[in-house]
């Protein structure tokens, strides 16, 4: 099914609104469920090559739905990503780049001054959720939230296990540390394993909504970031299974099938209620995998570098009579795309003077030929260590610079020493092959666009010198 199709069916259910009754005019907007998966990368599913790790509730929905070959998160790690989604904007326009600090590794190794580095979401921005229960929609938190101490501050309703921690001290009860300061608040009864707890309690939270009222859920899993842990019965089958190069952790493997089933519950509580009919559902996650874990292959690097195993991202939507199933597309399409996208889906035109840096899916369906020439940004001006054989040096998954994507084609450009890296994407996904000395006039017109994007969103690019540096930035080695 080619992606104009997709969207022909998705324009003429919008159309026909135009001819119902008055009654029939006011149905109920959809529901939204986002599944917004922690740290999975590209191939860590079996619909996408993974032959180690077991996903068969994940691939049978994604086989129902249409599948996004080119998604992309926003940003290579947690909370920028997350922050792009809720806000729709771009890091420039609400100061969170990171996690934590910006100043990540030794001083001794770091050229420049990074940016720095926000750490909590603006309350001047107007979130998706905020908007959608501005609109009557009942909107639900569930897992990690990472952007500020409660979510119920920025537009949700219902909380159930978000602050701001960036993943659980434990993925057993009482989900806490050794000396239980710090935790997941999940109640104090039962113990359940943390990705099937929360699973519960939202399962929970749907059986008590009222249905006449739409409602937005982000299940944004703690699955499957670190720490490893997994349940015994779970391990046992993965330790005695045989896998390959690209995968073979046990612990994750049974991680990513806890994950798999609680998806497959949530899923069936949709459809056995009735719910799943007029329920707009989108799976995804928020970076790629941790490349020590679980390789990307053929995609290169993982987790906080701005190659493709970091940013490119398993991806499918599933909305009943809108998407047909077993659709697929190389459209490119960002997590900055799904705040304009939930508002079409919604019915909701956004505020006066409101602008977003992503665009609505179906927008890009509607024009296949022209999206997929479209232009996808990245900014990180901060630093990231944490290298491997597969970043650009072993020191740091990334350094301070921007990454751009039209088409084929996709550049870096790194700020300590200009560095300039060019990859052709259709060619060589694996970005093995850097045209930067080869393809000057693509080049050229690649940097020029960058260029003027960093000043058209006021994208800082650090400049002042590291008095503490010492010369190993340059070490490749």
């Amino acid at each position: 099914m080619k992606p104009r199709k997709i969207a022909w069916l998705f324009l003429m259910s919008m159309a026909v609104t135009d001819c119902q009754s008055p009654k029939e005019q006011t149905a109920k907007p959809p529901n939204i469920v986002l599944i917004f998966v922690d740290d999975l990368g590209f191939g860590d599913l079996g619909y996408t090559g993974s032959t180690y790790y077991e996903t068969p509730h994940i691939d049978h929905w994604a086989s129902k739905g249409m599948k996004f070959n080119r998604a992309y998160a926003s940003a290579a790690n947690c909370a920028p990503s997350r922050a792009n989604l809720m806000s729709g904007l771009f890091p420039s326009r609400h100061g969170i780049y990171t996690v934590g600090s910006s100043e990540r590794g030794k001083s001794a190794d770091r050229r420049l001054i990074p940016t720095p580095n926000n750490t909590t979401l603006p309350d001047s921005i107007y979130t998706l959720a905020e908007n959608l229960n501005d609109h009557g929609y009942v909107t639900i938190h569930a897992g990690k939230w990472h952007l500020s101490a409660d979510p119920g501050q920025h537009g949700f309703d219902m909380n159930i296990g978000g602050s701001h921690a960036g993943h659980p001290p434990s993925y057993f009860y009482p989900y806490a540390n050794s000396d239980k300061q710090s935790s997941i608040h999940l109640g104090t009864e039962g113990a359940e394993y943390l990705t099937d707890r929360l699973t519960n309690r939202v399962l929970e939270v749907i059986d008590s909504l009222d249905k006449k009222a739409p409602f937005f859920l982000n299940f944004a899993t703690y699955a499957v970031h670190t720490p490893l842990m997994a349940k015994p019965e779970k391990l046992k089958k993965f330790q005695a299974k045989e896998g390959d190069e690209r995968h073979k952790n046990a612990k994750y493997a049974a991680m990513i099938s806890s994950l798999d089933e609680n998806i497959g519950k949530l899923m069936d509580k949709l459809q056995s209620s009735g719910l799943l009919e007029n329920t707009l559902v989108v799976f995804t996650s928020d970076n790629g995998g941790v490349y020590k874990i679980s390789k990307q292959w053929p995609l290169r690097a993982g987790k906080g570098s701005y190659y493709e195993g970091g940013i490119r991202e398993p991806m499918f939507m599933y909305w009943q009579g809108h998407l047909e199933a077993g659709g697929q597309t190389e459209i490119p399409v960002t997590n900055l795309d799904f705040y304009p996208t939930f508002l079409s889906a919604a019915g909701i035109a956004p505020q006066t003077g409101q602008n977003f840096d992503g665009q609505s899916i179906f927008s890009l369906l509607e024009n296949e030929q022209g999206a997929a020439e479209r232009e996808l940004f990245w900014h990180f001006p901060i630093y990231l260590q944490g290298g491997n054989k597969e970043t650009q040096d072993k020191l740091f998954r990334t350094r301070p610079g921007s990454a751009f994507i039209k088409g084929d084609w996709k550049i870096i450009q790194y700020f300590e020493t200009n560095d300039i890296e060019l990859y052709n994407l259709r060619q060589d996904p694996s970005e093995k092959n850097d045209f930067s000395a080869t393809e000057q006039h693509k080049k050229s017109e690649m940097l020029k666009i960058l260029e003027k994007w960093r000043i058209d969103t006021n994208s800082p690019v650090p400049t002042k010198l590291n008095p503490g540096f010492n010369g190993l930035s340059q070490n490749k080695d």
